[in-house]
């Protein structure tokens, strides 16, 4: 496994740093609030795919460049296209579609980091991971309502299972603003720091996450995200196959051998 900082993957508006089991990616286009255009949609599918492949990663923070963590889509996009949207859109979002999809997909654990602005598709993006670490300054606005539009960038998925259909109707149609500590009720926020503090909380909350065994984070976000789509049979079915799998690693002979030894 990787111990020492890799050098950056750059692809324009994003890039990809690893340190040992944990990688990081970074919404770069601060100037523009770090608003997703089709040449970044196509580098986060670009790096993601490269975080999947690489089987020393165990955690990936997704970050946001400056002082906003993402904007949303790039209004200018919109503006230039008006009268011809369907064609740019659809390109803008297949690629995206499948950064999110790979985010789901992978064997590693996502943190997102959100310190400033979330809205829109960036608003959808910080709950598209499996964890989220929000700064004081944080400020989630759904935006779609007011610009009239329907959410995109997986809003309707990481949205969804975490609050409810109830509560996410609420907060899509009737919210202009969650602020870190509404989003923290609601359980969409995991932490609340300081927002001089957010870079080093994540990246601790990372390196904790990391020290847990492959198989284990593999197992434990896969029985997750499938036990709402699946019979009670079959998903105890999956628990018992996935727990073998696990147990099969010298990770898991390690912890009995010192559990015992603590016994003693």
């Amino acid at each position: 496994m990787a111990t020492l900082q890799e050098t950056p993957v750059r692809c324009a508006p994003a890039s990809l740093e690893i340190d040992g089991a944990v990688a990081s990616i970074t919404l770069d286009r601060a100037e523009t609030l770090n608003t997703i255009d089709i040449e970044m949609a196509r580098c986060l599918a670009v790096l993601g795919s490269q975080v999947e492949r690489n089987e020393d990663i165990k955690v990936l923070v997704i970050r946001g460049a400056g002082r906003a963590f993402c904007s949303g889509g790039d209004i200018g996009l919109f503006a230039s296209n008006l009268d011809a949207l369907a064609a740019p859109i659809r390109e803008l979002l297949t690629e995206l579609h499948r950064f999110l999809c790979c985010l789901r997909r992978m064997p590693k654990l996502v943190i997102t980091s959100v310190q400033g602005a979330a809205a829109g598709a960036g608003f959808s993006l910080s709950f598209m991971g499996d964890m989220c670490v929000a700064s004081q300054s944080a400020r989630f606005r759904p935006s779609y309502a007011q610009l009239g539009v329907s959410p995109d960038g997986g809003g309707t998925i990481g949205l969804v299972e975490t609050v409810g259909a109830r509560r996410a109707l609420q907060i899509f149609l009737a919210e202009e603003e969650l602020s870190a500590d509404q989003a923290f009720a609601f359980g969409l926020v995991t932490h609340v720091v300081p927002e001089a503090a957010i870079a080093d909380r994540t990246m601790a909350l990372a390196r904790k996450l990391a020290g847990n065994g492959s198989e284990v984070i593999a197992a434990t976000k896969s029985l997750i995200y499938q036990s709402t789509r699946t019979s009670v049979s079959e998903q105890l079915e999956a628990e018992l196959n996935r727990l073998l799998i696990c147990m099969d690693t010298e990770n898991f002979r390690a912890g009995v051998r010192n559990f015992i030894g603590k016994r003693r």
